[in-house]
């Protein structure tokens, strides 16, 4: 187990200094000047801007930024914003919880609903309900995020009028944000109606960004079924007289559920590094729209350390999920 675990560990090395190149370099596509952008509708005199951009270390070649970038990320600093000028680890700490909220909730969405549709298509296969649940998971693996979110929100925000456009709760609560997750808090605060409001302004972006995740959930869950049912163990607990109900749940969910779970381990960190077009969407103040912004004002030490992090956190999910399914399989560990 020792080798396994270190051979996935050396693995990362390689990745995260691709990443750190990554992160660094593609900002610096962006066309426009960084000092512009943070001065606003001030204007700085040549000798100003010359010194602000010898201060800030941007006239320096590119590999000499970027090594003094790794240097700083070696000792755990993410940097300054150049718009705001707080330190990049403490915006990202006061974000961080909406993103993740945000990804939970999806996937609790996703799982729920996938896990229901891919058992009752795998039950009823070849039946109207089997191609109509694939035929849903296709068109919702396929659906671009964008486009489905608008949709949702003419559907239920505009035309009906069932739940809020964008936010995290409506204007009128005033909820101390103890945790960060503004279900838990608006539970904590006790007022009225906050709870509820938090909720509403959950769902819709939640169902969006779980919307693939349900669709590759559904159409795993159906293909583990229909293996686990043409098990002989499947057909004595049939022939026994067992109820078809237990067998379906204890029998073939249970034993189904192995290969989802890897499924599930690596969609929560897709869920969580690619929040970016739901978070724009709905204006959800999270990781996401805080990258986006950050592109727009070219502000380098966001956008560095937030694909850095976000990156990172994929990474990390499915490492977990990689050593976990080895300790579940030793078979996992000797091909290793």
């Amino acid at each position: 187990m020792l080798t396994f675990l270190l051979k996935k560990l050396a693995t990362l090395i390689p990745t995260l200094v691709g990443i750190t190149i990554v992160a660094f370099g593609l900002i610096r596509l962006v066309p426009g000047d960084p000092i512009e952008v943070m001065m606003g509708e001030r204007r700085l005199d040549p000798e100003a801007h010359a010194a602000l951009v010898k201060r800030m270390g941007l006239d320096q070649p590119l590999p000499v930024q970027y090594f003094d970038y790794v240097a700083k990320l070696a000792q755990g600093d993410l940097g300054q914003s150049l718009v705001s000028r707080e330190p990049v680890a403490k915006e990202f700490a006061a974000l961080f919880p909406a993103t993740v909220e945000l990804a939970l909730a999806a996937l609790l969405l996703a799982v729920t609903l996938g896990l229901l549709l891919g058992m009752m298509a795998g039950l009823k296969r070849g039946s109207l309900l089997d191609q109509g649940v694939m035929g849903m998971a296709t068109v919702g693996y396929s659906m671009p995020v964008f486009w489905w979110g608008l949709i949702l929100i003419m559907f239920f925000s505009v035309n009906l009028g069932w739940t809020p456009v964008s936010g995290r709760i409506g204007i009128e609560y005033d909820v101390a944000r103890v945790t960060g997750f503004l279900l838990v808090d608006a539970w904590l605060s006790g007022e009225e109606g906050a709870l509820a409001s938090a909720a509403a302004h959950l769902l819709l972006p939640a169902l969006v960004l779980g919307t693939s995740t349900m669709a590759v959930v559904a159409r795993m869950t159906r293909s583990s079924m229909l293996e686990v049912l043409r098990e002989d163990y499947i057909r004595t607990a049939r022939a026994k007289g067992l109820d078809p109900k237990r067998v379906v749940i204890v029998h073939a969910l249970r034993n189904a559920l192995i290969p989802v779970l890897t499924v599930v381990g690596m969609q929560t960190g897709s869920l969580l590094a690619g929040a970016v077009l739901t978070e724009t969407i709905f204006s959800w103040p999270g990781i996401g729209k805080w990258l986006i912004d950050s592109i727009a004002r070219r502000d380098y030490p966001v956008v560095q350390a937030g694909i850095l992090i976000s990156a990172a956190t994929f990474i990390g999910v499915n490492l977990v999920v990689d050593i976990l399914y080895g300790v579940v399989n030793p078979r996992i560990r000797s091909q290793h």
